[in-house]
């Protein structure tokens, strides 16, 4: 028995020799093949590859799904950090507002003792009219535009025509479906504004550019460029605290940049504030003021 098996892994060894020296030619030969038979006749070619892919296909499925939980429990371990650092930045949040809400009614108290001491009279609330913008001066000594609403709206002369969150103007002529308001920027505008942080008393004056002058300030006032500006309600044409802009330094002196960007003007708001200043008494069209 042992003589026969060692003659057999005698006669096996120089065929393997043989098969490993020629292994390369033969896989090249294989593939060679492959592809004549391709070439002479493709659907025997696409049925074995359909019968070869319905063979692995439950080995390939059967391998994806440990895969594909895997990766179903690694996005929901990133969404269950991500809420744990939402829920974090929610509940300091939360806490920061709660603390806000505490001074903001302890204001609210003491400003309530002061109002009844001194006999505070509360402002009538505002009313306002939206309208669109349908039409411009359109020349460059003129900054005026025109809305669709007039007196039969509710619009009178004087009101504050503000545009997104801060003032763009004024009414200055009222028809009966019409209005004309005179910007800001316009050279004839004149407004009493203070700077909002250290509460510097200015006048806003127009000069047909994009960025109004901030005139008539103290000599020591503390303004810098970055400070807002708002009305001061001197003079009783607009209430206190309509944001106008803020402070911009330029080689003339101190201009105020309006939150207004002046070519896509599409909508004014017409606020009334109930203040009757004096520019209600001023005759136009449309306006009770000035009709006899």
């Amino acid at each position: 028995m042992k003589d026969r098996s060692g003659s057999v892994l005698r006669l096996a060894q120089p065929v393997r020799l043989w098969v490993q020296r020629f292994t390369f030619l033969l896989l090249l030969a294989t593939a060679a093949g492959l592809m004549l038979l391709g070439k002479a006749d493709t659907v025997i070619v696409e049925r074995i590859r359909v019968e070869m892919t319905d063979a692995v296909a439950p080995v390939l499925d059967a391998l994806s799904r440990p895969i594909g939980v895997a990766n179903d429990l690694i996005e929901h371990g990133r969404n269950v950090y991500g809420l744990a650092l939402e829920n974090r930045t929610l509940r300091e949040e939360n806490a920061r507002l709660m603390q806000w809400q505490a001074v903001a009614r302890q204001l609210e108290a003491e400003n309530a003792v002061l109002r009844n001491l001194t006999g505070f009279v509360p402002e009538t609330a505002a009313t306002e009219v939206s309208a669109r913008v349908i039409g411009a001066s359109g020349g460059a000594y003129v900054r005026s535009v025109l809305v669709a609403a007039g007196a039969r709206h509710g619009v009178r002369k004087g009101q504050a025509a503000v545009a997104g969150a801060g003032l763009a103007g004024r009414v200055t002529e009222v028809g009966d479906r019409s209005a004309r308001v005179l910007l800001i920027t316009d050279l004839n505008s004149r407004i009493p504004v203070v700077v909002e942080s250290s509460r510097d008393q200015a006048i806003l004056a127009g000069d047909n550019s994009d960025r109004p002058r901030l005139d008539y300030l103290r000599a020591n006032a503390r303004v810098s460029p970055g400070d807002r500006v708002v009305t001061s309600g001197i003079g009783g044409i607009f209430p206190p605290g309509i944001p106008v802009g803020v402070v911009v330094g330029t080689d003339g002196g101190l201009r105020v940049q309006p939150p207004i960007d002046w070519d896509r003007l599409e909508f004014l708001r017409l606020v009334d504030f109930g203040l009757g200043g004096p520019l209600r008494g001023q005759g136009g069209a449309g306006d009770p003021g000035g009709r006899p």
